[in-house]
């Protein structure tokens, strides 16, 4: 089984879905979208904290069926233990836990529930999990590719395409409106700017 690629139309609708399915009127009203909650009221899963490896590399892993995963044991120091893990557990690396109202962290829950919602199917066909790495790591390009995807629907979902319009021009002559908007909707600087790019909304 291939992959699904979608097109930006598509992740736009994927995205509004996700959203709808939590409270409709974040599709309306410029608001932080509470990703922790769609991922454990809508989705039913769980969130997990965990040292995932022990360079931090890999800041997120989403696990779609009951498995063994391998987790760094920082506090004994003892390396890598397999951990068991159940079927629809987004494990988060611990580094993140004590920034939790920061924009990596945020994007970091919405990257995996993006691979939840678009990637099951392929990689319960796998036999793999999911993982968000910090740094580029050699892949292959499908491999490569099923991540951009994942980031792109992790911007549309929380920095949905209308209310960061409505937001940008409700508040057009803002001295940074790039800082403004990111901690508005409580995502990072970069993922802002990339997000007003792509709507053609900064240059």
């Amino acid at each position: 089984m291939n992959p699904n690629f979608y097109r930006n139309e598509a992740l736009d609708a994927i995205a509004r879905n996700i959203i709808s399915r939590y409270d409709p009127s974040l599709l309306r009203t410029p608001a932080p979208v509470p990703i922790e909650a769609i991922i454990e009221q809508v989705y039913k899963l769980t969130m997990e904290f965990q040292h995932i490896r022990k360079n931090g590399r890999i800041l997120g892993e989403t696990v779609f069926e009951d498995c063994m995963v391998p987790i760094y044991n920082k506090r004994s120091g003892e390396g890598y233990k397999l951990e068991p893990f159940k079927a629809g557990t987004i494990i988060i690396d611990a580094s993140l836990f004590n920034c939790r109202s920061d924009g990596r962290y945020i994007y970091t829950c919405a990257h995996e529930l993006s691979h939840y919602v678009i990637d099951k199917n392929y990689f319960l066909q796998l036999g793999k999990t999911a993982a968000l790495t910090a740094k580029a790591v050699r892949s292959s390009d499908t491999d490569k590719a099923i991540e951009r995807q994942a980031n792109r629907l992790a911007c549309r979902i929380l920095m949905p395409k209308g209310t960061v319009k409505m937001a940008f021009y409700h508040n057009f002559g803002q001295s940074n409106m790039v800082k403004y908007l990111a901690d508005y909707f409580r995502v990072s600087e970069e993922a802002m700017s990339y997000r007003l790019k792509e709507l053609g909304l900064i240059s």
